[in-house]
């Protein structure tokens, strides 16, 4: 009885043992024209092993790299792709490199500190005001997800004053929407009405919310 610690290692186990079987049993076939036609056959087993493979882009491309990995790149055939090799992927993929830059007050995150610097370049007006008090209320709102004490307005104000180097402030009057209001995005009503200048924003059709209103 044998067990699969006694057998080889399996290079790629998705496929299983008979599939690495069969690759190997491909690289001993001496004729390279009976070889071509093994491994295209060995291709559509492992496709058919592998449906969800088809709704990768250029899957039939990485079904040949599988076949070569398998084989340990000692086959020897015709492939319709570029023929990887060992050293492909022996490479070390690049380090990626982390956005630096210290966070004032982590709980409110590093977008809220790009928005502000974007509503920074608002010109005086309407806009900008109405930009102001969202942002503020998003303050509070990410407060009060990541701290379990209460804020006052006042607080909120005070940061925002230093997030925007004191170039975004609000009336004292304006009080800042309660816990249970500041559900949703703080910026959402703001950047809707930029992509509805931009051409992104969809007409609503109201004859078809009527219409469809009346069908149930």
């Amino acid at each position: 009885m044998e067990y699969n610690t006694q057998l080889d290692r399996m290079i790629i186990p998705e496929y299983g043992r008979n599939i690495q079987g069969m690759i190997e049993f491909c690289c001993t076939i001496k004729e390279r024209s009976e070889r071509n036609l093994c491994a295209k056959a060995i291709i559509q087993v492992m496709g058919q092993l592998n449906p969800h493979l088809r709704d990768v882009s250029d899957y039939t491309h990485k079904l040949w790299d599988h076949l070569f990995i398998i084989s340990q790149f000692k086959l020897d055939v015709d492939s319709p792709y570029p023929i990887p090799s060992a050293e492909t992927f022996k490479e070390k993929p690049k380090v990626l490199e982390y956005p630096k830059g210290k966070i004032r007050y982590k709980h409110y995150g590093k977008t809220i500190e790009e928005i502000i610097r974007k509503a920074k370049e608002l010109p005086m007006g309407a806009e900008r005001s109405e930009l102001t008090r969202q942002i503020a209320n998003h303050l509070k709102k990410s407060y009060n997800n990541w701290n379990k004490d209460s804020i006052t307005d006042d607080v909120i104000l005070k940061n925002l004053a230093e997030l925007s180097g004191g170039e975004l402030k609000l009336d004292e009057n304006v009080s800042l929407g309660s816990h249970q209001e500041l559900r949703g995005p703080a910026t959402k009503k703001f950047f809707h009405k930029n992509n509805k200048h931009k051409g992104g924003h969809h007409k609503h059709n109201k004859n078809n919310n009527n219409n469809n209103s009346r069908k149930y």
